[in-house]
């Protein structure tokens, strides 16, 4: 009998080249999808008779809803180790089997530091003045000297604040569990929050998104920052008050904020940050890179060649009674 594949959310078209598909044994087939479903009952008749669907990342929720009306499905690939929009509960109890990857975390810290060196530079309004010919229209900010502040310091907050070290800047961090001894290892210095956003000149978020972290940046948060200093977040965007940031972007209250994370993504061309002023927007980039991409895929063909011959690796849900 066939093994049917979907891959999800191949926005590049790049899944069958990042993975060994081809090593898989017996009968298989696979079916990357580039367009993203939003609609849950498409995704739905989408996914009819695929014995196993691999989600890139959190870009498509895999509810309760959605999992019991698909019987075939038996094994479910995350990108990554955890993914809050999966049921990984609900697909144990119906049978499904639920399995991760590893993931790269310099592809983060990269792109974290492209959207600061962009806001201190002032890189994207300097590149469209060019291309209209006007001619150095910005001062930058030099960072050496600077003050960089990490909220979090895991293993790409980590990777962040050792290349602020290499740039000459001060390195703060402060998370609820952070020690100083773990802030010591990568040059940083363990401060309370207050004193985090009120002497930086540029904050960058680094935490899981959970109940206790959801909205840790908010309008007081905001207000006690510098009126020269930026906001970074690559991590997720419930971390940060959208409407206040927004409103500290329009006041003046911060100088800029580099984003790549979203409350809804693909982000909508309505949407209201898309006309606030002082920002550089990407497309939740940070994990996109061919590094990571090689991890992802090629570990997915190892989660999928493990469960058919029935020894599932990397297992975050193991069902009682599997498919």
């Amino acid at each position: 009998m066939t093994v049917r594949i979907a891959v999800l959310d191949d926005y590049q078209g790049v899944a069958l080249q990042h993975g060994p598909w081809t090593d898989l044994p017996g009968d298989v087939t696979i079916t990357p999808f580039r367009e993203h479903v939003a609609d849950e009952g498409r995704l739905v008749e989408l996914l009819q008779g695929f014995a196993v669907v691999v989600a890139m990342r959190e870009r498509t929720p895999l509810p309760r809803t959605v999992l019991e009306r698909l019987p075939d499905l038996r094994l479910l690939v995350t990108t990554g180790m955890q993914n809050a929009s999966i049921d990984t509960a609900a697909a144990a109890e119906l049978g499904i089997t639920v399995c991760g990857t590893h993931s790269d975390a310099t592809g983060p810290a990269e792109l974290t530091w492209g959207l600061i060196l962009a806001l201190a530079r002032h890189l994207v309004p300097e590149d469209a003045a060019t291309r209209s010919g006007r001619w150095q229209q910005t001062v930058g900010t030099g960072l050496r000297g600077r003050t960089l502040g990490l909220i979090g310091l895991g293993r790409i907050g980590g990777l962040v604040g050792q290349v602020g070290v290499a740039f000459g800047m001060r390195v703060v961090a402060w998370s609820q569990h952070l020690t100083a001894e773990r802030a010591a290892e990568v040059g940083a210095e363990l401060v309370d929050k207050d004193r985090l956003l009120t002497g930086s000149d540029v904050v960058s978020l680094h935490l899981r998104l959970s109940d206790r972290t959801r909205g840790i940046v908010g309008a007081a948060e905001l207000a006690a920052m510098k009126p020269t200093a930026v906001l970074v977040n690559t991590s997720r965007a419930g971390l940060v008050d959208q409407a206040a940031l927004i409103d500290a972007l329009s006041s003046g209250g911060i100088a800029g904020a580099g984003l790549d994370v979203y409350e809804d993504e693909p982000v909508g061309t309505d949407a209201a940050i898309l006309a606030a002023p002082n920002t550089v927007l990407t497309p939740h980039l940070g994990y996109v890179t061919d590094a990571t991409y090689d991890v992802f895929f090629g570990q997915a063909v190892e989660d999928v060649a493990g469960f058919l011959a029935g020894s599932p690796v990397r297992v975050l849900a193991a069902p009682d009674a599997p498919r």
